[in-house]
């Protein structure tokens, strides 16, 4: 084989060897972040923040809960997928349509666009902590199923955190003023006039209690 013939070939799989090496230099990183994302323990047992998670905790409906949340991970999806209060529901994921409302110290918030790291030290009530603790809904919870005031109830929930809220700065509306309370949610089968219906019988239960 003529030199230069040699000396292509020998470059050439040089080239190869080097291409290898860097693909598998890739794949052997992307390992080591993956690995390094799971929880650690630390010695004792104690739980070390992996690579992109810290362990906080968070007052939610009355009780302490420990978890484990990334930076940018928003208090919906904390409630949701971490914490397991599936009521706060996921519509938009946008702050637009009110589906995941929650009260923060008895104020209504859209979940999804509050990052869970900024709740801390705040009461953060979802739908599952309005009942007593001996299962006595709450008196806006008890007019929704007096009045049958929702269809699909997928944006229920938001509903009615929104007019808990808004009930505690005033008890007694005219329905003009609760319409304009709760009008930052949408029902997706626009049966406003019905839902309406039920959280001024919520707000009648809540004056009587």
């Amino acid at each position: 084989m003529p030199e230069r013939e040699e000396s292509a070939t020998s470059e050439s799989r040089q080239r190869s060897i080097t291409r290898r090496n860097f693909i598998l230099g890739v794949i052997a990183g992307g390992a080591a972040v993956g690995a390094a994302s799971y929880r650690i323990l630390a010695p004792g047992g104690r739980s070390r923040s992996s690579a992109g998670e810290r362990l906080i905790t968070l007052n939610v409906n009355g009780q302490s809960r420990r978890v484990e949340t990334m930076r940018q991970e928003t208090l919906a999806w904390t409630l949701r997928y971490k914490l397991g209060l599936t009521g706060t529901k996921l519509g938009c994921d946008r702050a637009e349509c009110g589906a995941c409302t929650v009260l923060i110290d008895d104020v209504p918030h859209y979940s999804c666009s509050v990052l869970t790291n900024t709740v801390r030290g705040k009461r953060v009530t979802t739908i599952e902590g309005l009942a007593a603790a001996d299962g006595t809904l709450h008196p806006v919870q008890k007019a929704v199923v007096d009045e049958q005031g929702f269809q699909c109830a997928f944006c229920m929930s938001g509903f009615v955190m929104s007019a808990v809220g808004f009930l505690k700065k005033n008890p007694n509306p005219t329905r003009a003023e609760m319409a304009h309370g709760i009008s930052g949610n949408l029902c997706r089968c626009q049966d406003y006039a019905k839902i309406l219906d039920a959280m001024m019988r919520g707000a009648e239960y809540m004056r009587k209690v």
